[in-house]
């Protein structure tokens, strides 16, 4: 489909019903974009679209088609369901510990996402090691990202790259996501790391693995 084309079918300025929703959605739109570092000019080349008719959208003065939206969201990682989650008011900020969003058990760790989906400037985890669990059987990386790595409790072994540091309750380090790393809990008891990320590297399908135990 030619730009021309796809503009051609954007609806109309939003009917006041749908304003506060569109809004909220541009807001969004536009932290994505700068969460990601990507210039209007780029993510139009990159969606077909025009820089112009993007500044518009993430104004909240135009619509965008469905077509659009997904075209967006797949240059974000994200989809365009999660463009429109939560913009309904009067959602409970608070994230209640028995809500978070939940990984299915692997190498005896529970991995829980802390961070509001969609994930824009910052993604944050935390994971709950059982004695003698891990990240997995070998280390792993994940984008070219800022990660802060904190012990919340017990006792853990860091592998990052080719060192590997011992910490303790209240330590932390800080290192590139696409440094090679895995954690182990090497304790006798069990063990809680968390995880903060910026910008954000997971994608949506990652994230779609996750089980929400609110259900």
């Amino acid at each position: 489909m030619t730009r021309a084309m796809d503009q051609q079918i954007q609806p109309a300025r939003p009917a006041a019903d749908e304003a506060e929703t569109w809004r909220l959605v541009a807001e969004r739109l536009r932290r994505l974009r700068k969460a990601n570092g990507i210039s209007l000019r780029q993510l139009a080349e990159a969606t077909g679209t025009s820089a112009s008719f993007l500044s518009q959208l993430e104004r909240g003065l135009t619509g965008a088609s469905a077509s659009t939206l997904i075209r967006i969201a797949n240059c974000f990682g994200t989809s365009i369901s999660e463009l429109f989650s939560g913009t309904e008011s009067g959602r409970d900020p608070v994230l209640r510990k028995a809500e978070r969003p939940m990984l299915p058990v692997t190498e005896g760790q529970r991995k829980m996402l802390l961070s509001r989906r969609p994930l824009t400037h910052f993604e944050t985890y935390v994971s709950e090691f059982d004695v003698g669990g891990s990240t997995g059987p070998e280390q792993y990386t994940h984008g070219d990202s800022h990660e802060m790595f904190l012990v919340l409790r017990g006792r853990v072994r860091l592998e990052l790259g080719e060192d590997s540091h011992e910490m303790d309750e209240g330590d932390c380090v800080e290192y590139a996501t696409s440094t090679p790393h895995r954690v182990v809990n090497i304790g006798d008891g069990p063990a809680e790391v968390l995880f903060m990320i910026s910008p954000p590297t997971s994608t949506a399908g990652y994230l779609d693995d996750f089980r929400n135990r609110s259900g």
